[in-house]
């Protein structure tokens, strides 16, 4: 518990420092409102936008042998810049994918699934397209033919089978794709390809994101080198069961698919599936994963292969990054939430009320306002019905306690709550008493410029 600091002997300095602690959550809203940005440059995706103050730097992505990249403009934006992706792995690569479970799911989407869930699905892999600018979600038979006319037009340009091109897109909802954007364009993609367009790659994907999003990992497979690198979007519509997010990794392992499938399905959960924006699910998340065979390490054949942990962990390490990206580029955010809740009943308890947690508009606007209201904390853990034990509930924001024992902290010192509120990354830790089980979910704050930038989404 944090002790509160030396109380001061002047009656004046005590009633000002009272009415600075009142006012507190409404004077940083107003100084957010009318200071800059701490990153106050344009962002390289939708005009207008400002990149976020937590935005991170691209990293150096050396190349992954087996994958050649380009990019190219379509026209899927009025504005200016890549919005088409290729991925091409000319000796083919094994693939495996996780996607949306919105009942609603997009044409590339159901495209991908359909592929790899074949007898042979996710074998000799040769393209992945993917398109940002237009969802082609919600577009019926027309987008369904629309995607198979991009698969098909894609798999005779780089002399393959359609079954071995995946598709992705993300944009607007409710607007067929233009496959003719993407054919005219092949010839272009297909002269540029390079190894060495990971930075490239990654803003050609964005829609409303101010950064690209980058991470790589170097492991060892019965020790041979193997690298793995991946990118993502997605700032907006991001919560947990995947979002509007797409995220595509390569290794250089030698990994066959099922065994992709079972690690991504793994990781998931504890990374993409764990951030939260605004609590709302997409139509279109895709991650897929693609492993080349050309580090020279030996095939991993089999899920429970002990040769796999230390990729395993590197592949937690990309995933996990990525998503923490995600969180930092959310709509209008200025605050990386990490929100972690133990002693549940169980993991699946401990998940739900820390989704609870991270999804309230009250907490989040709280933060927003560099306001420790631990009292909206306690209301988003008791709606949920979960096991909770009043008498036990125990709140801390990082190393601060609000309360114990389901009562205020009687050492609670506003002051020092309120300075901790204003670092860029805060800690909500809440003991519920109930169990063993814990669970973290990443989120951020929730302010104004949040509604700016979906108000006018699609002008």
């Amino acid at each position: 518990m944090s002790r509160p600091p030396a109380k001061t002997s002047s009656t004046g300095q005590k009633i000002e420092s009272a009415i600075e602690k009142a006012l507190d959550p409404l004077a940083s809203v107003i100084k957010r409102a009318t200071q800059p940005a701490k990153a106050a440059a344009p962002a390289a995706g939708k005009p207008g936008l400002m990149i976020s103050p937590l935005a991170v730097p691209f990293p150096e992505m050396p190349p992954v042998e087996g994958v050649e990249i380009a990019t190219a403009r379509a026209g899927f934006y009025k504005h200016e810049r890549d919005d088409l992706v290729v991925f091409h792995f000319p000796d083919g690569a094994n693939c495996a994918g996780v996607f949306t479970r919105h009942k609603v799911g997009s044409a590339p989407v159901d495209w991908c699934k359909k592929q790899l869930d074949t007898d042979k699905g996710g074998e000799g892999v040769k393209l992945m397209v993917v398109n940002a600018g237009c969802a082609n979600a919600f577009t019926g038979k027309a987008g369904a033919d629309a995607a198979k006319a991009t698969a098909a037009a894609a798999a005779k340009r780089f002399d393959c089978r359609q079954r071995d091109v995946m598709l992705a897109s993300t944009g607007v909802i409710g607007v067929v794709l233009d496959d003719t954007k993407i054919t005219a364009k092949l010839p272009e993609i297909e002269a540029g390809l390079s190894a060495d367009n990971w930075a490239k790659a990654g803003a050609g994907i964005m829609t409303t994101d101010t950064f690209p999003k980058g991470s790589t990992a170097e492991c060892e497979i019965e020790g041979v080198k193997v690298r793995i690198s991946g990118i993502a979007k997605g700032s907006g519509m991001i919560a947990p069961d995947m979002a509007t997010m797409l995220a595509f990794i390569v290794t250089d392992a030698d990994i066959a698919p099922p065994v992709l499938k079972a690690l991504l399905n793994l990781h998931v959960r504890t990374t993409f599936n764990s951030v939260t924006v605004d609590g709302d699910t997409s139509t279109n998340d895709t991650a897929l994963i693609f492993a080349t065979g050309k580090s020279g390490a030996p095939r991993i054949g089999r899920v429970g292969d002990r040769r796999l942990k230390d990729f395993s962990r590197a592949l937690e390490q990309v995933m996990l990054d990525l998503a923490h990206q995600l969180v930092k580029d959310g709509e209008g955010a200025t605050k990386f939430v990490k929100v972690t809740v133990d002693g549940a009943a169980s993991p699946a308890s401990a998940r739900k009320l820390a989704k609870s947690i991270a999804d309230s508009p009250l907490v989040k606007t709280a933060i927003a306002g560099e306001d420790a209201n631990w009292g909206r904390i306690v209301m988003a853990v008791g709606k949920t019905e979960e096991a909770v034990d009043r008498d036990r509930l125990a709140i801390f924001f990082g190393p601060h306690t609000a309360a114990v024992d389901g009562a205020p902290a009687a050492d609670y010192n506003e002051e020092v709550m309120s300075a901790y509120m204003k670092n860029d990354e805060i800690d909500i830790t809440v003991h519920v008493g109930s169990g063993r089980a814990s669970a973290t979910v990443w989120t951020c704050d929730l302010t104004k410029r949040y509604i700016e930038i979906n108000g006018d989404y699609r002008s």
